[in-house]
């Protein structure tokens, strides 16, 4: 008669809700978006100048509709009344928000001007014509992989947290500081980051983007859970 080990591990158990189609084969969608657009782009580029003509201080309407059902969903989750949680874990809290706001930034001005501006420089040639100024298409580049590189994650890192079986409760908290740090460093350390790589964007541009992208889908969700 077989019996029992009372020391063994309990198993790993799945997640709760199973994984949906567009979950399951998320990376495929990517691809598929990047190829359609790229299509769209070159078979049909009157398509590209009507989008870029609807846009404020170079914030893209179509985007900031896009990206707030993104990221309305999410914001909508977090529980803003348990930041005080933070405290009681300080460590993961402060980790994520050092790797976020004094590496990852700087990490990615290096990987932006050394690939883009150094690298693969004679291959980006041309220039675009914003608010009457000539830019470089490359500068172009560099500027908006080091606007991408300083936003923190937080849909993907909700996604993150549940395949990993993570503590779902401290990432939540941890998405919560970071959208809240976001607000105030963003503009700031973006505009600092750009000006000592001599390129320029515009303060209202950078502004404008963190208050369509993260602050106005982060008000609606608190009023929503409330």
């Amino acid at each position: 008669m077989s019996m029992s080990n009372s020391n063994s591990q309990p198993p790993i158990t799945e997640p709760a809700e199973k994984l949906s189609v567009f979950q399951r084969y998320l990376t495929l969608w990517v691809l598929v978006c990047i190829v359609v657009g790229i299509a769209i782009g070159r078979l049909l580029p009157g398509v590209a100048v009507a989008l870029d003509a609807m846009s404020i201080y170079q914030v893209s309407i179509p985007i900031a509709i896009c990206l707030f059902f993104m990221m309305y969903p999410i914001m909508v989750k977090i529980d803003f009344t348990q930041i005080d949680r933070a405290f009681r874990s300080p460590k993961p809290v402060a980790l994520t928000l050092v790797v976020n706001w004094l590496i990852k930034p700087f990490t990615m001005l290096a990987f932006a001007q050394f690939f883009l501006g150094y690298l693969f420089r004679p291959l980006i040639t041309g220039t675009e014509l914003i608010r009457g100024q000539e830019i470089a298409i490359a500068d172009s580049y560099i500027a908006g992989t080091i606007l991408l590189g300083i936003a923190p994650c937080t849909a993907m890192v909700l996604m993150w947290g549940y395949l990993s079986f993570g503590n779902q409760g401290l990432t939540l908290v941890m998405v919560a500081v970071n959208s809240l740090t976001m607000l105030f460093v963003y503009a700031p350390l973006g505009r600092w980051l750009l000006s000592a790589s001599d390129l320029s964007v515009p303060w209202a541009t950078i502004v404008l983007s963190v208050l369509i992208y993260v602050g106005l889908p982060l008000l609606c969700g608190v009023y929503s859970r409330h």
